[in-house]
C-alpha cells in the first residue's frame, strides 16, 4: 500500500502536550508546573461553563450538522448574520476546509512568518507551495514582498494573524484595507482578536465586513478568551458565495454537544470573560515590565495574551529547557527562521508570574 508521495518529507507539526505529559517528563505533579506555553487562559472555563457541561441532555445523540443554537449565539455577539457563520472542531478545522476547498497540488497560499505554523503544515498536507512573504525584523509586514508575491504567483488564499503568532502584533488598519484591495482571497486570523483593544476586540475585529466583500473571511475562536482550549470550538465568517460549498464540504457533525454548549454558555456570559481578558490584560503589562527588567531579555509589545522575547548572548532553547527541567516553567521556542533566539511567554496569573520570575532571575 502506498501514501501520497509528497507526504513523505512534510515535517510533522510539533503541538504542545497537556499537563499530565509534561508532569510525567519532569517528574512534577500538575500543580506544581508553570505551564506558559500554548496561551491557554489559565483560569479555564467560567463555573457555569462547567457546570453546564454536568448537565448535558442529551450526549448519546449526534450533535446538530448545521450548528444552529451556537450560530445564533454567535450573530447575536458578532453582529453577522448567522448565515454567513461556520462553527467548528477549533479555527485549525476551518483552516483545513478552507485548504481542502480551495487547494489543488500544486496551488500556492501566501503566508508572512514568523506566524502560525499550521498555515505551512495544512498546505503541505494538500500537496500545495507556501510562498512566504517574510516581516520585517519588527514583525511588520513587509507590503512590497506582499504585493510582488501576489503579483507572481497568484496565491489562492493568502493567511493573516491579527494579532500575529509569536509576536502580537496588530495590522494597522490602513495595511489591512490595502491587502484586501489585492487580487487574491484573504483570510485573517483573529484567534486573539479579544485580548487587543476594549470590549473583546470588537472594534478592531473585521469580521463584520466577512459578508459584504468577496475576499475577506475571519476565524476566530473559542480557546484562548473563553478558556475552551480543551473543548475545541471555533468559528469564521464567510462571504456568501463560499457559504454553500462550505456547507457542502465540512465533516456532518464537526462540532461535539459538549464543545457547542460550552461555547453558547460562554457567549451568555461575555460580560464575565470580559472581567477575566482585562485581568488577563492587566497581568500582561505587569509581566511586560518585569520582563524588560531582566538582563538577557527584549520584550516586544503585544496586543495578545502572550510576549514574544530575544534571548540576548545566551542559548534561547537552553533557556527553555533549564525553566522546564529544574523549575516546572514551560515557555514556547520556535526552532524557525527568525526566531531561533526568541522565546514566548503566555501570560498567566499573578502567581504564575512570580514563578516564572523567580526562575528567570536564578537562571
Amino acid at each position: 500500500m502506498n501514501i501520497r508521495p509528497h507526504l513523505e518529507s512534510i515535517p510533522p507539526y510539533v503541538p504542545i502536550e497537556p499537563f499530565e505529559v509534561l508532569s510525567a517528563r519532569v517528574g512534577r505533579a500538575p500543580e506544581q508546573i508553570v505551564k506558559l506555553d500554548a496561551n491557554e487562559n489559565p483560569y479555564g472555563p467560567l463555573p457555569v461553563v462547567r457546570e453546564a457541561l454536568g448537565k448535558l441532555d442529551f450526549p448519546h445523540i449526534y450533535p446538530d450538522p448545521e450548528s444552529r443554537a451556537l450560530r445564533t449565539a454567535l450573530a447575536k455577539f458578532t453582529g453577522v448574520d448567522e448565515a454567513y457563520l461556520l462553527a467548528g472542531a477549533g479555527a485549525d478545522e476551518l483552516l483545513d476546509l478552507l485548504m481542502r476547498v480551495f487547494l489543488e497540488p500544486g496551488d500556492c497560499i501566501l503566508s508572512c512568518p514568523p506566524t502560525f505554523g499550521m498555515y505551512s503544515f495544512d498546505a503541505g498536507l494538500n500537496a500545495a507551495r507556501c510562498i512566504e512573504a517574510p516581516r520585517n525584523r519588527d514583525f511588520s509586514l513587509d507590503m512590497e514582498a506582499i504585493r510582488k508575491a501576489v503579483e507572481t504567483y497568484r496565491p489562492k488564499l493568502f493567511f493573516l494573524a491579527s494579532p500575529n503568532n509569536p509576536d502580537g502584533s496588530l495590522i494597522p488598519p490602513e495595511t489591512l484595507d490595502e491587502i484586501l484591495s489585492l487580487p487574491t482571497l484573504v483570510v485573517l486570523d483573529e484567534a486573539y482578536i479579544e485580548f487587543a483593544g476594549e470590549h473583546l476586540g470588537a472594534s478592531l475585529s473585521r469580521i463584520r465586513e466577512a459578508p459584504q466583500r468577496k475576499n475577506l473571511i475571519v476565524l476566530r475562536t473559542f480557546s484562548k478568551w473563553a478558556g475552551l482550549a480543551g473543548l475545541r470550538v471555533g468559528y469564521g465568517a464567510f462571504p456568501a458565495w463560499l457559504m454553500p460549498t462550505l456547507w457542502k464540504c465540512k465533516q456532518p457533525y464537526n462540532v461535539n454537544v459538549a464543545a457547542s454548549v460550552a461555547a453558547q454558555v460562554s457567549l451568555a456570559h461575555a460580560a464575565n470573560l470580559e472581567a477575566i481578558v482585562e485581568k488577563l490584560k492587566s497581568e500582561r503589562t505587569r509581566l511586560l515590565a518585569a520582563l524588560s527588567e531582566i538582563p538577557y531579555l527584549q520584550p516586544y509589545p503585544t496586543q495578545s495574551n502572550f510576549i514574544l522575547c530575544r534571548v540576548i548572548e545566551r542559548d534561547a532553547a537552553e533557556l527553555k529547557s533549564k525553566l522546564a527541567a529544574e523549575h516546572g516553567v514551560f515557555i514556547r521556542y520556535f526552532d524557525k527562521p527568525g526566531l531561533r533566539d526568541h522565546i514566548r511567554i503566555s501570560v498567566g496569573r499573578p502567581q504564575d508570574t512570580e514563578v516564572l520570575l523567580d526562575a528567570l532571575r536564578k537562571l
